[in-house]
């Protein structure tokens, strides 16, 4: 515990005692990291890594380090708004949501519940945002959304493989003696395991990168591929086919494993140097990949999610599964395909869990076109929560078009982002510092309490207050009743709520080692091995390039700390893939959707087939790159294939 500090208020000093709060991350990153927070009277003064958080161990990535000047920022949304003509107006809390009451209630009466949409994103991964699905299944059930835009693919390739999808604990990771991060930037989006990287390294394991992308985690590895966007799959059974042939499979593969012989014929129904072809990686490089990984074991794989953003994505994550599995490498300590750990896993969510069906799916990456297609009856009104569709979501002007022309919009946020400057009533919400709820990982097996470090500004509510506040107006108090602190005790069950006081909290039912002793989630108990090569990728035009908008380490999604640059967005591409243009200078990417005005730079590491910009920007700034992005369904899942979009590089209109 922190002791007396001085603060200084105007010409005085005045002591204040700074207290100390310990809670978790709730937003959208694998790592949910343990926060110590520093609190000077209701002012968050300071955040800090938990040291004593078994994954955190003291530091926090760059995004939350400065989020307190997310926390403070002069935009923050304090009041709800009531568009009023063409503007959005300050207006009591009672005031918005009397209108939300009236206006759900009357559009239900009218056109039936189908006529509402519920849309939830993963803008904070907190259990309790749960509750605003149980409010629009009691009031309806409505329209919701169905698939998923971050991971469709991937979690439906592992269901399909292995039953379920979860990984060794993280710590097994130090058991490995060789790793592959297939797809997968840590400094960026799992921070907290390059700690592991770096053990792992000074222990003399093997690490390897495979990414389209060269980035940071380059540096820690002895072999980097840069494959062609998408030729993973061909990658991954080239190095399969090698293994098969030097015997570096595990010899009763075939008695854990579905479909072995239709894989084996799978692996040899083409020829290395065609596979090679498909891939775009030199043949010794991937017998040098397939050496690392098929000498070392244990060895394990870390997957990435950006690779399963495409229309084989599925497909991808299969073939990797499949490579890990039969060479022996699932099941053990320090082994592993490791896409995603169950952050649910330990907690009773039955309470949330739909008893009646939807009357209406839309698929997520096709939101904006469900909407506007949508009749009998057609989407009258929308309720947005914990999420930013016009940015993240593919086609952002259809899906804006959709939202402005729906007769009723609520959107529930702590900031007037592109999604919220379209709606008819904003709520303003608590940020990851003032919400009550708890979390877990999806990079690791630890569970946290979400405490609030200061109280909100304002009129900000949580979620469940709003839906709480919402229900009793339209009759359904009673089902949404209750303190977050007794639905935090619902969902743990019979882990008392005590035991995540101040502290990260193992979930007690994770195993160690996941699919142990080879024994899988299956109907049968065995992996089932992908069989069929995937359909073949779409045709780039000639002169294009492959847009891919990747995340950053300013921002969450679309949340930036401590704010989104107001300038031109970067674009980066290879010297010989800039058709002229200079380095540094304005130029435009162009194709079906529109275009974006871009700044370029030159990096030689880029693939001379791609272009990259980061992720999240505000369609208003000209920084989003989902203008230019379709909506494309991924093979499985229902995910969206983000990065299937060719664009043109042209130069700027203005230069």
């Amino acid at each position: 515990m922190a002791g007396d500090w001085v603060v200084w208020q105007g010409r005085g000093m005045v002591e204040t005692t700074r207290r100390v709060v310990h809670t978790t991350c709730n937003r959208d990153c694998p790592d949910a990291c343990g926060i110590v927070a520093e609190v000077a009277g209701e002012r968050i003064v300071r955040l800090r890594g938990d040291p004593a958080h078994p994954v955190t161990r003291g530091f926090l990535c760059y995004r939350t380090q400065l989020f307190l000047e997310r926390q403070y920022a002069p935009g923050r949304l304090t009041e709800p708004l009531i568009r009023r003509g063409d503007r959005l107006e300050p207006a009591t809390l009672d005031e918005a949501l009397d209108l939300c009451a009236r206006e759900l209630v009357r559009i239900r009466a009218e056109s039936g519940p189908a006529a509402i949409l519920h849309y939830r994103s993963g803008g904070s991964l907190g259990l309790l945002k749960g509750a605003v699905d149980l409010f629009f299944e009691h009031f309806g059930p409505v329209t919701t959304k169905r698939g998923d835009i971050c991971s469709g693919a991937g979690d439906a390739a592992q269901l399909a493989d292995f039953g379920e999808s979860d990984s060794n604990d993280l710590e097994d990771l130090l058991a490995a003696r060789a790793v592959i991060l297939w797809g997968k930037n840590p400094h960026t989006s799992s921070p907290h395991l390059v700690p592991l990287l770096l053990e792992l390294r000074r222990r003399g394991a093997r690490l390897a990168l495979v990414d389209p992308v060269r980035h940071r985690a380059a540096d820690l590895c002895e072999l980097v591929v840069q494959p062609r966007p998408g030729g993973d799959f061909a990658l991954a059974l080239a190095v399969s086919r090698i293994l098969l042939e030097r015997g570096w499979i595990a010899p009763d593969a075939a008695s854990f494993c579905e479909n072995f012989n239709a894989w084996v014929a799978l692996v040899r129904s083409r020829s290395l140097a065609e596979m090679a072809l498909a891939a775009d990686v030199p043949l010794a490089t991937i017998e040098a990949l397939a050496e690392l990984y098929g000498t070392s074991p244990p060895a394990n794989i870390q997957v990435g999610w950006g690779m399963q953003r495409r229309r084989n994505g599925a497909a991808i994550v299969r073939a990797l599964d499949a490579l890990g599995t039969v060479s022996g490498n699932v099941g053990v300590s320090g082994g592993g395909v490791s896409y995603y750990y169950k952050r649910r896993g330990a907690f009773d969510t039955s309470a949330f869990c739909a008893a009646r069906p939807a009357p209406r799916t839309i698929p997520e990456p096709l939101l904006g076109r469900g909407i506007l297609a949508a009749n009998d009856p057609p989407i009258r009104a929308v309720w947005i929560t914990a999420g930013n569709p016009v940015v993240m979501l593919p086609e952002s002007e259809t899906t804006a078009r959709a939202l402005a022309s729906r007769e009723f919009v609520v959107v529930v946020d702590s900031f007037l982002t592109d999604t919220a400057k379209l709606a008819n009533v904003v709520l303003p919400t608590t940020t990851l510092l003032e919400d009550d709820d708890l979390v877990g990982a999806y990079g690791h097996h630890y569970l946290g309490a979400v405490v609030p470090v200061a109280p909100p500004p304002g009129a900000a509510r949580t979620d469940l207050e709003i839906v709480q506040e919402l229900a009793a107006r339209v009759g359904l108090g009673p089902t949404l009743s209750g303190a977050a602190a007794a639905w935090k005790q619902r969902l743990l069950g019979e882990i008392p709520l005590t035991a995540l006081t101040g502290r990260a909290l193992r979930n007690p039912v994770a195993p160690r080692v996941v699919f142990a002793d080879r024994r899988f989630a299956t109907p049968s108990g065995r992996a089932r091995l992908i069989t069929e090569w995937p359909a073949p990728a779409a045709d780039r035009p000639a002169g294009s390039l492959l847009l891919q908008a990747l995340s950053t380490p300013a921002s969450q999604s679309s949340q930036w700390s401590p704010r989104e640059p107001d300038e031109t967005l970067e674009a980066v591409v290879h010297p010989d893939a800039a058709g002229g243009i200079p380095d540094g200078a304005r130029a435009r990417l162009r194709n079906r959707f529109g275009s974006l005005e871009v700044r370029l730079r030159h990096e030689v590491s880029a693939r001379r087939d791609t272009v990259t910009v980061p992720k999240g920007g505000s369609l208003g700034l000209g920084r989003c790159a989902n203008a230019l992005t379709g909506g494309v369904l991924t093979d499985l899942g229902e995910g969206a294939a983000l990065y299937e979009e060719p664009v043109f590089l042209e130069p700027s209109v203005d230069t």
